[in-house]
């Protein structure tokens, strides 16, 4: 399957490696700017970036993902599906609508909880006893809050979270290779 990724944050690297480790063409890596850190104020690529040149896989990185010549080069990598997962931009209807089979979204929260920006951190400011993933088809409506959940994983640990992104990706992504996962809404709310 041809799947073009869009990742930034540490979170979205379990989630790439399962892609690249379970044989999938990752036509392109799609990931934040480069932006200064430090005092330094030197260039610092996103850990999605530094997991793609290591594993030889293209990276865009696009200021922002909804300018026109952004879509066209998206749309040039003809891919099956998009996996997006910490990138950072809210993605526009044009942007979700490229892929035949679909946009998959995973998050870092049990949604409706904590979307937006940090949910991780605000999970634990608030003090959560419950965590987790929640993996869901990006709708043509990118901003609905009613999309449906594909899958969703709880977790009372907060150390596995990032590892969990990865691992539902893993039996999603297996179940898709027979077209089952491709033709069916998502289950549950």
């Amino acid at each position: 399957m041809r799947v073009v990724f869009l990742g930034s944050g540490a979170f979205a690297v379990p989630s790439l490696e399962a892609l690249l480790d379970a044989g999938h063409e990752v036509a392109a890596v799609v990931t934040q700017p480069d932006r200064e850190k430090g005092r330094g104020r030197s260039l610092s690529a996103t850990p999605a970036k530094v997991v793609a040149e290591r594993r030889g896989v293209p990276v865009l990185q696009p200021r922002r993902v909804k300018e026109p010549a952004a879509i066209e080069e998206l749309r040039a990598l003809h891919p099956d599906v998009q996996v997006v997962v910490a990138y950072g931009q809210i993605l526009p209807r044009a942007v979700i609508d490229i892929p035949p089979l679909r946009t998959v979204n995973v998050h870092s929260s049990l949604l409706p909880r904590y979307r937006g920006a940090a949910p991780i951190q605000w999970a634990v400011v608030n003090g959560e006893r419950e965590t987790g993933v929640t993996t869901m088809r990006a709708w043509r409506a990118a901003r609905s809050a009613h999309s449906p959940r594909i899958t969703r994983r709880p977790r009372w640990r907060r150390s596995s979270r990032r590892k969990m992104g990865g691992s539902i990706g893993r039996g999603r992504r297996r179940r898709s290779r027979n077209g089952s996962a491709a033709s069916s809404p998502g289950r549950g709310r």
